[in-house]
């Protein structure tokens, strides 16, 4: 729909050499690009502090000069950028890791390392940050261990990022400043043990699209894409298609960029913080609970941080409830990193580039939107709900306003569960004028029956958002009418757009395999 005829960069621009010999390829399915100004993307954000692509630097912006409309709590324009693969459990044995991107020291006991540095780890049973000793400084400390691979391994090969799906690795590629021919090898959403090619491709019918190619492994260990061409590893099987298509669309050319990924948690026991590490740098906005604001934690990491107004919430209620938020791990939510548990409360989390989902439909960059770019968009936000539902987790205030984007139109669910904590008599009446009314199922606005259902009308809602770019729900209606109505009228109400949104979305989900079910 809509393909876009822009050249991508031709071979000879860059390169990158990889170790290995000789196969060949059948083209088993691709995926359209929809033409630059459609992947326009609103200007002066500020990147993630220490975001740059694995080889690659990521290049200043400027911070957000726009005033947003506010989420529940303020949030909007914190960062998301697609962030590195997922590279498995450690393998049994293995203490050499190598690093797979420069790490700057964030407190004391933290160890600095370059990309390709080696480490031995000392102690991995601490959780997400290992001890390690650097082989080429000798200095030891801790490391995110999502930084690191076995040495020798395919999770230490630059293109290989495991398990992504095949949208995600679609929207990477994507990239206009990917030249054709960029690649990325990640494993087989649909055949256990098999892994997938994946190609950025250009011609002038489609414009630029990705084709994915299915690796299959032999009995005796060894790979192939055709039969009649097969490898004993896979760098031997990249090497050879870096050097010949031999049936591919394209020889590769570079290795497909990637953002570097987020560490969990800011640092190994930092969880609750003093107020004194966080510096507000900028204010992003505010809400009737507070305000958001781009900050810095230890003066080493950019984070967003949302300041609470004193009464809000009970602290220890809070603290409680946001033990089993940070617990919550998917890539299509917000990172929960640290708390301020005394009044006035602050929340820290990832910054995300890009503003809220509201804000983003509602500007330029909204406005080059097209209905291909809205169902992944979609799919994503149903992606990270449906991870809520498998952990019997409730959102409550699920809206365009609690979405944040980041670069890639990559979509992040955030503020979940903190709805439930607000103690202002204007949202806990549930008619007040503070509750989101419109977004809010019957049975929850008018019995305060908050379940996963609840959540999945609401997301009902805001696909109505995603269709009209930012309106208002049941536009003419006011809250009064919206629950007498007790979503009677929802059907009236909808976009021509919605039906065609849900089916796109709906065969989306099923295409990326097993979701939660009543996203499905």
């Amino acid at each position: 729909m809509g393909a876009g005829k822009s050249k991508p960069k031709e071979p000879g621009q860059r390169s990158m050499s990889l170790d290995g010999t000789i196969g060949t390829g059948s083209d088993s399915g691709h995926f359209h690009h929809l033409g630059p100004a459609q992947q326009t993307q609103t200007p002066n954000r500020s990147p993630a502090v220490g975001t740059g692509r694995r080889g690659h630097q990521g290049q200043h912006q400027h911070a957000p000069t726009n005033t947003p409309e506010l989420a529940l709590f303020g949030g909007v324009d914190h960062t998301g950028t697609v962030t590195s693969p997922q590279r498995g459990p450690l393998s049994g044995g293995v203490t050499t890791f190598v690093a797979l991107y420069d790490y700057e020291s964030r407190t004391a006991s933290d160890l600095t390392f370059r990309k390709g540095d080696r480490l031995q780890i000392v102690n991995n049973t601490e959780g997400d940050w290992w001890l390690a000793r650097s082989l080429t400084t000798g200095e030891s400390g801790y490391i995110p261990s999502n930084y690191v691979a076995p040495s020798d391994s395919i999770q230490a090969e630059e293109w290989y990022f495991g398990k992504i799906t095949r949208r995600d690795s679609e929207r990477l590629l994507l990239n206009l400043q990917n030249r054709r021919g960029t690649f990325l090898v990640r494993e087989s959403e649909t055949t256990k043990g098999a892994y997938c090619l994946s190609v950025l491709d250009y011609d002038n019918t489609k414009g630029l699209n990705v084709k994915h190619y299915k690796i299959r492994k032999l009995d005796s260990g060894g790979f192939y894409i055709t039969s009649r061409t097969q490898f004993t590893s896979l760098q031997q099987l990249v090497f050879h298609y870096r050097k010949h298509s031999d049936g591919l669309c394209h020889a590769l050319t570079d290795v497909c960029p990637v953002a570097k990924p987020q560490t969990q948690g800011l640092a190994r026991d930092a969880w609750e913080i003093p107020r004194e590490s966080l510096r507000l740098d900028l204010k992003l906005g505010q809400g009737c609970f507070g305000e958001v604001w781009m900050g810095t934690w230890n003066g080493t990491t950019r984070v967003a941080i949302k300041t609470l107004k004193p009464g809000t919430m009970s602290p220890e209620a809070f603290l409680q409830e946001a033990q089993v938020m940070k617990k919550l791990r998917h890539e299509k939510l917000v990172q929960l990193y640290a708390v301020v548990s005394e009044e006035p409360i602050y929340i820290v989390t990832e910054y995300m580039s890009q503003g809220s989902l509201l804000d983003f439909l509602k500007g330029e960059a909204g406005k080059m939107l097209r209905l291909p770019q809205l169902v992944d968009m979609a799919a994503q936000i149903a992606a990270g709900m449906a991870y809520v539902e498998r952990m019997n987790y409730v959102h409550r205030d699920l809206r365009a306003a609690n979405i944040l984007v980041g670069d890639n139109l990559v979509c992040k669910v955030a503020d979940f569960g903190l709805a439930r904590l607000i103690e202002d008599n204007e949202y806990t009446a549930r008619q007040g004028a503070k509750f989101p009314i419109k977004w809010t199922a019957p049975e929850a606005a008018l019995y305060g029956r908050f379940t996963i259902k609840s959540d999945v009308w609401s997301f009902g809602v805001l696909l109505t958002e995603l269709a009209t770019k930012g309106r208002v729900p049941y536009p003419g209606m006011v809250n009064r009418e919206v629950l007498d109505q007790g979503g009677a009228r929802l059907q009236d109400a909808l976009p021509s757009r919605v039906p065609q949104l849900l089916t796109r979305a709906h065969a989306f989900l099923l295409e990326e395999g097993p979701r939660g079910e009543a996203y499905i």
